[in-house]
């Protein structure tokens, strides 16, 4: 029998929320969402199809332009060459002038009036090679990658925003949509460089919303200790995919089966529509309580078990909490605390972005097997570039080791910045927070193809003392975040207001130390009214480790 008592006791631990940092206090979500199964089958297939395997089709999609638009080594073609019996590297040598690169070596020119030769030891195809957007062109492709930045930019903070308003699941649907018709419809269009700006702009609207609504989702229906294992399941997705998409195009050698291969499985997600839901934690920030209590049920089902709470008894539990009013992204600035931790994840975010895309155009544009720059850069996930900058060109294969070995720590920090900023921002504004760095980040980005064009065109070093400038005011920044370990996700801007607060006041914390996980409390479950003793051994048969997330 359900204990009236139990609500009463949720209901008050909700209103001594406001008093605390929120923080220190029990969640009561997890209270209720324990009631459906928060470690269980479900959020085990949710995370594997919608937080890692769609990380893994939506990072071919969205990083195979970079290597379909790789320009390689070319040259000016001089007709007459057949009718001689020399070689192609003493006719070059004979007909073409030459000149000093950013490396200052010396190449044949490759701009001229009879067209130009690609040297095919590593493509059959590029997009530049097949519409020869080199010479007066060879800003085609360094425009492509600004106009995708700023549409990202356009589009977090269209769709951010419409995910705290509309709800995750709306969003995602968007998401999948236009980033597979973008990316598919610019593989049709590269003959009009116009349109094709426009389908690969289309694509990279939607993208970050992409990745973002199902892994808030996938953390705002788990437990608190699972978050970090759901960041990792994108992390390791994204890893899989961009590891996954050189070697195909190692073997296909074309960029038009190899855009339409790595395209096509993020549009394949659509056919697992049946496990998408809406964000239940959401809902109930809206007071949307009855299509809270079919989530509660979907997810308890596939979880195995019965979801008895009804509507009354859910509206009894949150009867305090009221609808927020918010100005948007304006909303993340309301209170010093929340200012301060939103500008401060901001800049982490664009420090991350922007180096993160410079060494990975850097790549393809490396000496040597570009697949493989690619590939060494996906598996380890990060580049040198505070050494590497000082490296003479023929220690170029030492630069790209280094430049691997950075990308792998820079991984790690898109990670925490991603996991960090999902659990500092309050529930009703959570995708807000999120777009807004992704905002911040893709705005700043946009430097980052010119970055290598400098790099390539000028000196191959700029770049390097640029980034290296950004790390060290993006690690002091970081410095002041606070923690978020074994913490409540705030759910009111009251709570994100707070969040920290009594980290902060504590002056006995020591900076370099890590929270400790909080007591289990026995006999947690009858706080919902279920018998204990039935409630712990569903548990204990149901939460089993093969079933987690």
């Amino acid at each position: 029998m359900k204990s009236a008592n139990s609500y009463d006791n949720i209901k008050c631990n909700i209103q001594q929320q406001q008093y605390v940092d929120p923080g220190e206090c029990d969640d009561p979500f997890q209270i209720v969402m324990e009631k459906a199964g928060n470690h269980g089958r479900f959020q085990l297939i949710y995370n594997l199809v919608f937080v890692s395997a769609l990380a893994t089709a939506g990072a071919m999609m969205y990083m195979n332009i970079i290597l379909a638009l790789n320009i390689p080594e070319h040259w000016c073609t001089v007709p007459g060459r057949e009718k001689t019996n020399f070689t192609l590297a003493e006719w070059r040598r004979l007909t073409l002038p030459t000149h000093k690169d950013n490396r200052d070596t010396e190449t044949y020119s490759s701009c001229c009036q009879y067209g130009w030769s690609y040297d095919q030891t590593w493509y059959e195809k590029t997009i530049p090679t097949q519409e020869n957007w080199v010479c007066a062109k060879d800003l085609f492709v360094t425009n492509v990658f600004v106009v995708a930045r700023i549409t990202e930019v356009v589009g977090s903070f269209l769709l951010g925003q419409m995910g705290d308003i509309f709800g995750r699941r709306f969003v995602y649907y968007i998401s999948v949509v236009f980033c597979s018709i973008g990316r598919l419809a610019s593989i049709m269009t590269t003959s009009s460089y116009i349109w094709f700006l426009i389908f690969s702009g289309l694509a990279a609207l939607a993208i970050n919303s992409l990745f973002q609504s199902p892994q808030i989702i996938g953390m705002e229906i788990s437990r608190e200790q699972d978050r970090s294992t759901i960041a990792i399941y994108q992390s390791f997705g994204w890893s899989i995919g961009t590891t996954v998409m050189p070697l195909l195009f190692w073997w296909l050698r074309d960029w038009q089966p190899f855009m339409w291969c790595t395209t096509i499985p993020t549009a394949l997600i659509l056919l697992f529509s049946k496990y998408v839901i809406e964000s239940p934690r959401w809902l109930i920030s809206k007071q949307r309580f009855a299509d809270a209590i079919i989530q509660f049920r979907k997810i308890a089902k596939i979880n195995g078990r019965s979801f008895t709470m009804s509507e009354k008894e859910l509206i009894q539990i949150f009867s305090t909490a009221q609808i927020e009013t918010t100005y948007g992204i304006a909303s993340l600035f309301s209170g010093w605390r929340l200012a301060r931790n939103t500008i401060i994840m901001g800049f982490s975010w664009c420090v991350v972005a922007v180096s993160y895309f410079t060494l990975v155009l850097f790549s393809s544009r490396m000496a040597g097997n570009p697949f493989l720059n690619f590939l060494l850069q996906s598996i380890v996930e990060i580049p040198a570039y505070m050494v590497g900058k000082y490296l003479d060109v023929q220690y170029e294969h030492v630069i790209m080791g280094l430049a691997a070995f950075i990308k792998f720590l820079n991984a790690v920090t898109f990670f925490t910045a991603s996991l960090q900023g999902m659990e500092i921002y309050p529930t009703c504004m959570r995708q807000t927070g999120i777009a807004l760095g992704t905002i911040l980040a893709n705005a700043i980005g946009i430097v980052a193809p010119y970055l290598v064009y400098l790099g390539t065109t000028v000196d191959i070093r700029s770049p390097y003392y640029i980034l290296g400038t950004l790390f060290l005011l993006g690690a002091i920044g970081a410095a002041f975040l606070p923690e978020t370990l074994h913490k409540k996700l705030p759910d009111t801007m009251e709570e994100a207001r707070q969040f920290g607060k009594q980290e902060a006041s504590n002056t006995k914390l020591k900076f370099f130390s890590l929270p400790k996980a909080p007591l289990k409390v026995k006999g947690e479950s009858q706080r919902v009214g279920v018998d204990a003793a039935r409630d712990d051994a569903a548990a204990k048969k149901l939460n089993q480790t093969k079933y987690a997330p």
